[in-house]
């Protein structure tokens, strides 16, 4: 299984549609996972038109995204690997161990927020924020996150520059 993992795309401010960079990877993908801020319901039902989306809202998500049907946190069964899904996983010091604690099933936690690219394991937990494509902040590019999903495990992560 493909998937996707995005966050912070920030529209319209910062997405005005789908960047090529960024369409070029959902063209072959399985599923989507919008770790929020995505600021307009338009963006998921643009995502949507490529494969199936799972989003939760961020702290400048409004009612449209919440109507849209973006949960607060969220946790699937993707191919076996329980992935858990939160837009602010809080300060970096302590996260695996917060996290852990948050989703005790989880194998993995898709996260978002502070736009810095990460993928770090610890405390019997992977954390992954694949950063933002549209707004880099003080990273070097914008980003977005490849997972690659066999048989219960997470055979692969990248972070991915789009811009």
């Amino acid at each position: 299984m493909k998937v996707i993992a995005i966050s912070d795309t920030h529209a319209p401010r910062r997405w005005k549609s789908c960047p090529p960079a960024v369409a070029e990877h959902l063209r072959d993908t399985d599923l989507i996972l919008h770790a929020g801020d995505v600021c307009t319901a338009d963006v998921l039902d643009e995502l949507a038109a490529y494969a199936p989306v799972h989003a939760v809202m961020g702290n400048n998500d409004g009612p449209d995204v919440a109507a849209w049907g973006a949960p607060e946190t969220l946790e699937l069964d993707l191919d076996g690997l329980k992935v858990a899904m939160i837009h602010d996983s809080g300060q970096a010091k302590g996260r695996t161990a917060r996290m852990r604690r948050r989703f005790p099933d989880a194998d993995l936690v898709v996260f978002g927020h502070s736009h810095i690219p990460l993928d770090e394991t610890g405390d019997g937990i992977r954390v992954f924020n694949p950063g933002s494509p549209t707004d880099r902040r003080r990273q070097p590019h914008g980003t977005l996150g490849l997972l690659t999903i066999e048989n219960g495990s997470l055979t692969e992560a990248q972070i991915v520059p789009v811009t």
